[in-house]
């Protein structure tokens, strides 16, 4: 086996969750490129299918199911879907997310557990629904944020707890799961993405408060991403487990 080789993901079945829009469908398409069948979760069904439509096109097998991840009993009714259509699910990509921007002073109850609803409690319950079916060998991703580890100048609060929440909540799953039941488990925190959330961001932001903090000077690509997830949900990444992968052009590093 070549080195390239444990980067192919032939035979198995990813869940991917979040999967109508930016990340979501960088995501369901490089695991499809690399020898993956699919199964698509996310609220907006008509995106869903547009993206469902992109990996059949690579020539792999794809279902795509309206999942909200809110819902404890949507998580299970997407993983019993994957199971009808596939008979097992090897990876989970937990990407369904969302973010808000509500200085800390003002904002809401309803609107903080809006997004731990989501971006943490979501990724919990298919974490769970999944873990029931995976296999030894099974691997999953929970994407957080280069935000989850550090400030962003941006009134952030919920979304960056949610996405630290996360790096937790990956070191947990995997000292629980990885020697028990043979399921790695690791985070993704990507930085500032051209994609959908990012376009919400005032371009006069990212070019006085993120860019200068880029030692890559300029914004990342999807691809890039991607490419990082197929590292650690195949075999290539098969020694590692609890950790957090960033991915953000060096703004850790400091200015």
């Amino acid at each position: 086996m070549s080195v390239l080789d444990l980067f192919r993901v032939d035979g198995r079945v990813a869940v991917v969750t979040g999967a109508s829009s930016g990340l979501g469908v960088a995501f369901a398409t490089a695991l499809a490129e690399a020898g993956a069948d699919l199964v698509l979760g996310a609220r907006r069904e008509d995106k869903l299918v547009e993206t469902r439509e992109l990996v059949e096109a690579t020539g792999r097998r794809a279902i795509a199911v309206r999942t909200d991840v809110t819902r404890p009993e949507d998580c299970r009714a997407l993983v019993d879907a994957a199971m009808a259509e596939f008979g097992r699910v090897d990876i989970l990509v937990n990407n369904a997310g969302v973010g808000s921007s509500v200085p800390a002073s003002r904002e809401t109850p309803e609107q903080f557990r809006a997004v731990v609803e989501v971006n943490l409690n979501g990724c919990y319950w298919m974490a769970q629904a999944c873990a029931r079916v995976m296999q030894p060998g099974s691997s999953i991703v929970n994407i957080s944020s280069v935000l989850g580890l550090t400030g962003s100048g941006l009134p952030l609060a919920a979304y960056s707890a949610t996405k630290a929440g996360l790096i937790g909540l990956t070191r947990d799953l995997a000292g629980q799961w990885t020697a028990r039941k043979g399921i790695r488990v690791n985070a993704l925190a990507p930085g500032f993405v051209a994609s959908e959330m990012v376009d919400e961001v005032e371009d006069a932001y990212l070019e006085q408060k993120v860019l200068p903090r880029l030692h890559v000077k300029r914004l990342g690509r999807t691809e890039e991403i991607a490419a990082a997830l197929l590292f650690l949900v195949s075999d290539a990444g098969g020694y590692i487990t609890g950790q957090t992968l960033p991915v953000e052009g060096g703004m850790l590093i400091g200015s």
